[in-house]
C-alpha cells in the first residue's frame, strides 16, 4: 500500500467555481513531509527586454512538464508563474524533484543560455518559519483541474531560494529531462474588448486573510462583468498560422540530443500537417479537430491563487479602471501590492500528454512581458 501522505492530493476537492477560492476555508494544509519544488529565472527581465518571453514562458513551463514526466503522470499540484513555476510533490519524490531540477538548469543552460535557479524546501520547514502552505483545486473543464496555493509559504520559498539557501546544483552538461508534451504552436490571442492585461496582486503583512478575501473577491466579482470572464482565448480556440511561431523553441525543447536543424524540418512538416486539419476540421481517426480546439480554450489556465492573485485578462477600459481603482485604494491602506501590464495578445505554452484526450494544460500569460513585468511594477 502506498504511504497516506502520497494519496493526499487526491483527497483534496476539486470545485469548479472559481470566486469560491477566495475564500480561505477552501484550502487543505499540505503534509509536513511534502516537499515544495520553486525554479525561476535570473534576469528574467533583460531576457524579456531582449525580446525572449516565449523562450522565458517555455523554461518556466519546463519545470512543470519535466516533473509531470518523472512522476509518470501522477497528479501532484503545481503553479505556472511566467518566468518560473512551483509543484509540490510527496517526501518519497524528493530525490527525483531534485534530479529533475538540476537537469532542467543544465538543460536551460545549454539550450538557451538561460540561468534557472531551482530550490526543495520541506513544508515542516516553511511552517517552522511562520508560514504555511495550503492547497485547493480549480477544474476550468471536465478534463483538467490545477492547484491554487495560500498561507505564503510558496512566497517564503521564492525569497529564500533568491537569497541561496535551499538551492540545487545543475547537473552536467549533457543532463536531458524528459519535456515529451510540452509545446508553443499556437499563435498569440489578440485582444478583443481592449487590452490583454496581466494583474498580479499579493497581500502585505498588515493585511489579514480575511482582507485579502474580501478583495479578491471584489476584483474577480468585476472581471466576471467580462465575456467568460475575460478569457483572453477565444471560445473556439486560438489562432494558427504556418509556420508556427513556436517552431524553433520547439525544436530545442524535442531534440534530445538530435540535429537541431533536422529536428525543426520534422517539426515544421508535422505541424504543416496539423494545420491542415485544423483548417478543414477534417477527423483523423479518433482526433477531432474542432473539438481539441475548443478544449484548448476551456482548459486554459488565465488565473489563479499563488500566495496571491494572478490573471490574465481580456480586459475593456472601463473594467480595467474599476479593478485599478479597487486595488490603488487597497494598496493606499497598506493591505496589498499589486502590479499591473498591459499588452495587445495573449501567448499559451502548453503540456499535451494525448491529443486523443482532454487532459492537456494551457499556462496563459501576456505576450510581452505578462507576469514578470508586472511583478516587477510590483516590487518597483
Amino acid at each position: 500500500m502506498p504511504p497516506l501522505d502520497s494519496l493526499f492530493y487526491d483527497s483534496v476537492p476539486i470545485s469548479n467555481d472559481f470566486l469560491r477560492l477566495s475564500d480561505p476555508a477552501q484550502f487543505t494544509p499540505l503534509p509536513d513531509t511534502w516537499i515544495l519544488g520553486v525554479a525561476d529565472i535570473v534576469d528574467s527581465t533583460g531576457e524579456i527586454a531582449r525580446g525572449r518571453y516565449k523562450t522565458v514562458n517555455m523554461v518556466g513551463a519546463a519545470v512543470i512538464s519535466g516533473m509531470i514526466n518523472a512522476l509518470g503522470g501522477r497528479v501532484f499540484p503545481y503553479v505556472f508563474g511566467g518566468d518560473g513555476a512551483g509543484f509540490a510533490v510527496p517526501g518519497e519524490d524528493a530525490d527525483a524533484a531534485r534530479e529533475t531540477l538540476a537537469a532542467l538548469q543544465s538543460w536551460a543552460e545549454t539550450e538557451f543560455a538561460i540561468t534557472l535557479r531551482a530550490a526543495l524546501v520541506s513544508v515542516s520547514d516553511i511552517r517552522a518559519a511562520g508560514r504555511d502552505l495550503r492547497v485547493a483545486r480549480f477544474a476550468p473543464s471536465t478534463g483538467v483541474d490545477y492547484a491554487m496555493f495560500t498561507g505564503g509559504g510558496l512566497a517564503w520559498a521564492e525569497a529564500q531560494m533568491k537569497s541561496g539557501t535551499f538551492t540545487i546544483q545543475p547537473a552536467g552538461p549533457d543532463a536531458q529531462p524528459d519535456l515529451t508534451g510540452l509545446s508553443c504552436r499556437w499563435s498569440n490571442s489578440p485582444a478583443r474588448h481592449g487590452q490583454i492585461v496581466s494583474l498580479v496582486i499579493q497581500p502585505t503583512s498588515e493585511s489579514n486573510e480575511a482582507d485579502f478575501a474580501n478583495l479578491t473577491q471584489s476584483v474577480l466579482s468585476v472581471a466576471e462583468g467580462l465575456e467568460r470572464a475575460g478569457h483572453p482565448v477565444p471560445l473556439k480556440g486560438p489562432p494558427m498560422s504556418w509556420p508556427p511561431p513556436g517552431a524553433d523553441l520547439d525544436a530545442h525543447v524535442s531534440r534530445a540530443g538530435r540535429n537541431l536543424l533536422m529536428q525543426k524540418i520534422r517539426l515544421m512538416i508535422g505541424n504543416m500537417l496539423i494545420g491542415l486539419l485544423f483548417k478543414t476540421g477534417m477527423r483523423l481517426g479518433q482526433f477531432e479537430p474542432n473539438h481539441y480546439k475548443e478544449m484548448v480554450s476551456r482548459n486554459a489556465d488565465f488565473r489563479k491563487f499563488d500566495d496571491g492573485l494572478k490573471m490574465t485578462l481580456d480586459c475593456d477600459p472601463a473594467t480595467l479602471d474599476q479593478i485599478t481603482r479597487m486595488l490603488e485604494d487597497a494598496q493606499s491602506k497598506g493591505k496589498i501590492r499589486y502590479g499591473l501590464h498591459a499588452q495587445q495578445e495573449a501567448m499559451m505554452t502548453c503540456f499535451v500528454p494525448s491529443a486523443m484526450r482532454d487532459d492537456h494544460v494551457h499556462f496563459v500569460d501576456g505576450a510581452s512581458g505578462g507576469y514578470a513585468q508586472a511583478a516587477a511594477v510590483m516590487r518597483a
